[in-house]
């Protein structure tokens, strides 16, 4: 079967109909109600790194006839895919379409740079692609506020379809994007606070789709480029534009090919979110928005029975809560798993409301299913934060999300956001592995076991141990002291990380001596530590060698 065993993707997937969106043609080539594809291969590239340097392979490897198309929310046009001079983005694109590659891109036009936002760097991009002959567009058709916050590329062959693949997820081509299994940050940094230093640690996931979904990340693009409302409504922009000999007129795509031929036996859907503009500016393709990331999220976690675990720059809010509670109430064995980073990305006051979100969220949800909820956060091996940018979220080992939305109501109404869904119990299990395996310092054991799909490669220059990955049994809580154990690597190991979380009151009694002596035989390496304000709490991920979580 092409997806997990005895499942019917009805249960988990949305169906046309449920995706409530009559105006796209998204689904058109599905039959019948579905509103996903099959025979699909999906691989998740951890790490920006790993992400760059298969597409740079892919664009390099693109001739005259082929197509490359890309959207991004934001871009730099230096930044190197491999750390070598000739990998920076402009570079890379700019010598594909010199060889006669059709590139189109779609790039958020930014609010001001005044704003911490960053317009200079996206319309640079934009402009320097533009004078190396390709289309790039500065797109502003957003809702007042919002952004276009999709991140993908897709590349067609015109001569061998079984080339074609499509990269998914919360990958940028922009500075800091690059670090590894290490840790030690992107040598092209951008600051973000002084918490994570001069070049910030940072974790993210994209996926590689090779099959008919390419097909369907392919219409997501056309069905935005074929808009034909203007590119900005602002007469000041639209001036700049002019004044800058700007293009801002898409030429007409050539004709769509049909879908890539089967490349394994993933099932993917694509999910989305599209705002309403209102005042009789909708985008043609989602007519009063399209809300399907939300929808796809609140129905498979309805279905969630055994675990949920969730990588997220955010976490926010009751929207948040509201979709977990139900599940966590009605299933006394549910345990929901939460990576964020341990500090925001922003100082100062703004500050303060993202704690408060997140505080709100996770108390909530600590309060429906107590000792079975955690939130974690990441540090290197010299203590400093890495910041989680990945949005992935795994189900009961069947249902995968890996994309540009984030767990907020913002990522869910007002900005647009594209997601890949996979359902297949071997894909899903084993992203969930190997993503628990690096934060737990394990990746070597993950490979040796044969974790084939998914495996990224270890660290330069490192070796590993061969014990077995344990699993997740259980999740206890116990107030603690501002003590944490560091995670140490063992001789000839990969770099660890500290597993920080977060949850209940610093004035709760201390730890009763049967929760003590059940903290002091965990292995010393998977310690954590609470922080939120006001807050401090000590959560552990039990292990259990010989299973796998």
């Amino acid at each position: 079967m092409g997806h997990a065993r005895g499942v019917d993707p009805s249960d988990w997937l949305l169906t046309k109909t449920e995706r409530a969106n009559p105006t796209t043609r998204l689904d058109d080539e599905h039959p019948g109600d579905e509103a996903w594809s099959t025979g699909n291969l999906v691989r998740p590239l951890i790490h920006g790194s790993t992400y760059f340097r298969e597409l740079y392979d892919a664009v390099e490897a693109a001739r005259e006839g082929d197509l490359l198309l890309f959207t991004d929310w934001q871009g730099d046009a230096d930044e190197r895919l491999t750390g070598e001079p000739g990998s920076e983005v402009v570079e890379v694109f700019g010598r594909a379409d010199e060889r006669g590659v059709d590139v189109r891109g779609l790039v958020w036009r930014s609010h001001l740079d005044q704003t911490g936002f960053f317009a200079s760097e996206n319309r640079h991009l934009g402009e320097q692609l533009q004078k190396r002959g390709a289309e790039v567009l500065l797109d502003m058709r957003v809702r007042t506020g919002g952004s276009h916050h999709q991140k993908f590329v897709v590349i067609r062959h015109r001569d061998d379809a079984t080339r074609d693949v499509a990269f998914v997820g919360g990958m940028d081509l922009a500075h800091n994007r690059r670090d590894d299994a290490d840790h030690g940050g992107d040598p092209q940094p951008q600051p973000l606070t002084e918490e994570y230093g001069d070049h910030p640690p940072w974790h993210d996931v994209q996926v590689a789709i090779r099959g008919p979904a390419v097909h369907d990340v392919e219409t997501v693009f056309r069905e935005r480029w074929e808009d034909p409302a203007p590119l900005s409504r602002a007469p000041w922009r639209r001036l700049a534009d002019k004044v800058r000999r700007l293009d801002t007129h898409p030429d007409p795509l050539p004709e769509q090919w049909p879908a890539p031929p089967g490349a394994g036996h993933h099932v993917v859907q694509l999910l989305r979110t599209y705002p309403d503009l209102r005042h009789f500016r909708d985008y043609p393709f989602a007519r009063g928005g399209e809300r399907s990331v939300a929808r796809g999220y609140s129905k498979a976690v309805a279905r969630a029975e055994r675990v949920v675990y969730v990588e997220d720059q955010y976490f926010w809010g009751h929207d948040v809560a509201r979709v977990f509670a139900p599940a966590l109430r009605d299933h006394p064995e549910l345990r929901l798993v939460v990576v964020i980073p341990l500090v925001p990305d922003i100082a100062g006051l703004n500050r303060v409301p993202q704690y408060l979100g997140r505080e709100r969220a996770l108390e909530t949800l600590m309060r429906v299913a107590p000792g079975r909820v955690a939130a974690y956060g990441l540090e290197n091996h010299a203590g400093t934060p890495v910041y989680v940018h990945a949005k992935v979220c795994v189900v009961d080992d069947v249902w995968a999300s890996t994309g540009s939305d984030n767990f907020n109501r913002r990522s869910w109404t007002h900005d647009s956001e594209l997601t890949a869904v996979v359902l297949d119990e071997g894909y899903a299990r084993h992203l969930r592995l190997i993503l628990a395996a690096e934060h737990l310092d394990r990746l070597g054991e993950v490979g040796e076991r044969g974790c084939t799909t998914c495996t990224p490669r270890a660290p330069r220059g490192s070796t590993h141990g061969t014990r077995e990955v344990g699993s997740v049994r259980g999740l206890r809580g116990g107030c603690v002291r501002s003590r944490c154990r560091r995670s140490r690597p063992r001789p000839g190991g990969s770099p660890g990380f500290r597993w920080r979380s977060s949850t209940t009151p610093t004035d709760a009694p201390a730890r009763s001596e049967e929760r003590r002596s059940t903290d002091d035989r965990l292995p010393r390496h998977h310690g954590s530590r609470a922080r939120l304000p006001g807050e401090r709490l000590r959560l552990h991920l039990e292990l259990s060698p010989g299973r796998t979580p």
